[in-house]
């Protein structure tokens, strides 16, 4: 089994590179960090060089990446994936370079989801500097993937890595952890691989509801929220950016104790298993996944 120690980050391909990082910045909040490298815009959240990069080029998401601890557990990981038949790809080294990682490689998952496994992703020593202070972002919080059977991808990530189940919505949905966080990886039904939503943590719940009134001062399109996620206990407020990209805001939420935590299947057509304040619910849209060939030429 490959140990997952975190989740890396995403990395988006954006037709209209200027527009979309222009959105991550001045309306999510995220600081830009200069590399100097052109075509590639890396944004920002907590300690990590980036969470989220966008790429010029054919619009989707181009690859989600989590980390292991060391070039040891990535060569163990690489060898496992190809004997249950999976086809690994190595990242160069300009293209490590580009992530700001020390190694790294790449696969599909079942369904066609490109993930990317990496070991030294740089840490920066400077605070974050956010574009928008009062996002009150505090981390990339987690990411989620559609498949179109969500019960094959529970099996296929709490078989071949370290992921558990913390609850289920239905058959519509699986929240995974890989530490005492309630989830970091979270899988969607939904008819192709893609990114559901990438989710960015804020320090209060004060900060959702200034962002919430920010975004409509702005006229950005809300998919839900402010609500209250009964699985999680988070508070969360989605919203569509640029690319097809959905943004999701979260604060609080339930930590783990192994030793007690029983996994409960809330049902998931009762729109309060979404939002326990029994708000609007709308299915967050998919950043369809860009396939290997693609995000290769992209990346």
């Amino acid at each position: 089994m490959i140990t997952l120690t975190d989740i890396a980050y995403v990395r988006s391909g954006a037709s209209d590179l200027e527009k979309a990082t222009r959105f991550a910045t001045e309306i999510v909040g995220l600081q830009q960090v200069d590399t100097g490298e052109p075509g590639v815009a890396h944004l920002r959240a907590d300690r990590r060089h980036h969470s989220l990069a966008l790429v010029e080029g054919p619009s989707g998401v181009i690859a989600s990446a989590f980390t292991v601890a060391d070039d040891d557990a990535l060569a163990l990981a690489e060898t496992e994936l190809e004997q249950r038949g999976f086809r690994v790809a190595r990242g160069d080294a300009d293209e490590a370079r580009s992530r700001h990682v020390t190694r790294f490689i790449a696969f599909d998952d079942p369904f066609g989801n490109r993930v990317e496994l990496v070991t030294g992703q740089e840490t920066m020593a400077e605070p974050v500097r956010l574009a928008r202070p009062s996002s009150g972002i505090s981390e990339f919080g987690h990411m989620c993937f559609d498949a179109p059977d969500v019960r094959e991808a529970h099996r296929f990530w709490s078989t071949t890595f370290n992921a558990r189940v913390s609850d289920w919505i239905g058959d519509n949905a699986c929240l995974m952890r890989i530490d005492q966080v309630h989830h970091k990886l979270a899988v969607f039904r939904g008819d192709g691989p893609g990114l559901c939503h990438v989710n960015f943590q804020t320090a209060t719940l004060d900060d959702i509801f200034r962002n919430w009134n920010f975004l409509r001062d702005n006229g950005v399109d809300i998919v839900m929220g402010p609500g209250k996620h009964p699985t999680s206990g988070s508070v969360f407020l989605y919203f569509r950016g640029p690319e097809g990209i959905t943004y999701e805001y979260a604060t609080g939420g339930l930590p783990i104790d192994e030793a007690t935590w029983v996994v409960r299947t809330f049902d998931s057509a009762r729109p309060a298993s979404l939002d326990m304040w029994q708000g609007p619910v709308s299915r967050p849209s998919t950043q369809p996944q860009l396939p290997s060939s693609t995000a290769a030429d992209a990346s």
